[in-house]
């Protein structure tokens, strides 16, 4: 019953409105309200900041200044083998697997397209049909800077207006098509092994989503579709980023989708729905290199 209470709420709230006063107040010095606020968001969902560069709660005059805190140098060594791909960012699996023609698992009983993912870029989503892809949610407590798999070179970034759900694991279940229908940024990457996307999806009261190379992106919140190419590689102003570089950052949790197309990796036998995720541990293996392979299509059964 009273789950049911919070999915209709997800319907009915100004989530917008909500929103938009949450980032207002999380960028605003507000000397003792900001460090009462930083202090109770952490006691509340149990904040580590023993891993934070800097660990004292006065170190920060805005409480987004807390919540995009950098961790300590070297506290997330990244998969060093030049085959291996590391996680993006701390958090939990959601799901993750094989993408069954072109459809992806958003939780028991709900599934989406990749074209409805990648806002109809139908072109692009063919790149991936077959392939695999995980889900990575960020919690409240979570270190919340998005970092690269493996080598790439941006290619596209795609901003797409849309809902504000919260994503957390009970919302995923309950609201169809939830990643689909949600305010996303779809960064299109050039890698050894072919196409990578990953997807910074928005909720209820993210601040902002940013990337290293452009900034903010939200809030603008136009309505409207805006599409960014960059140079590729070995032209004038390329963006290439190396495994483990942060490429983006929420303010305010979220969840990040990456996809990959088909016949080229294959994930860590050790992740699962729900298993909980470290910044820089091997998520995966290309198909190329010379150790075993691991069946990744029981999620999807």
């Amino acid at each position: 019953m009273l789950d049911n209470f919070k999915i209709s709420l997800q319907y009915l709230l100004p989530k917008q409105g909500i929103t938009k006063l949450a980032g207002w107040f999380a960028d605003k010095k507000a000397g003792w309200l900001t460090q009462l606020a930083i202090k109770a968001f952490a006691k509340i969902y149990k904040v580590d900041m023993n891993e934070a560069k800097d660990p004292s709660f006065t170190a920060y005059s805005t409480f987004n200044e807390f919540f995009v805190r950098p961790l300590k140098e070297g506290i997330r060594p990244i998969a060093n083998e030049a085959h291996h791909l590391a996680l993006p960012a701390d958090g939990t699996v959601s799901q993750l697997g094989a993408i069954r023609e072109d459809q992806i698992i958003q939780a028991k009983g709900h599934y989406y397209t990749i074209e409805a993912l990648l806002a109809g870029q139908y072109q692009l989503a063919e790149q991936f049909r077959n392939g695999q892809f995980i889900t990575t949610y960020l919690s409240p407590k979570d270190y919340h800077r998005v970092h690269m798999p493996c080598d790439g070179v941006l290619k596209e970034m795609i901003y797409v207006p849309g809902d504000l759900f919260s994503v957390n694991p009970l919302t995923a279940a309950n609201v169809p098509n939830l990643f689909a229908r949600n305010e996303r940024v779809i960064c299109l990457f050039e890698t050894e092994f072919g196409p990578m996307v990953q997807i910074l999806v928005g909720a209820t009261i993210v601040g902002s989503i940013e990337t290293v190379w452009s900034g903010c992106v939200t809030p603008a919140r136009e309505g409207i579709i805006k599409r960014w190419t960059y140079p590729t590689e070995g032209q004038e102003g390329v963006i290439f980023l190396k495994k483990g570089e942060e490429m983006g950052r929420f303010k305010l949790g979220s969840t990040v989708i990456n996809l990959f197309a088909a016949n080229q990796i294959n994930f860590a036998n050790n992740l699962y729905s729900g298993s909980q995720t470290r910044m820089g541990d091997m998520m995966a293996q290309t198909v190329a290199s010379e150790e075993p392979t691991v069946n990744n299509d029981e999620t999807m059964n």
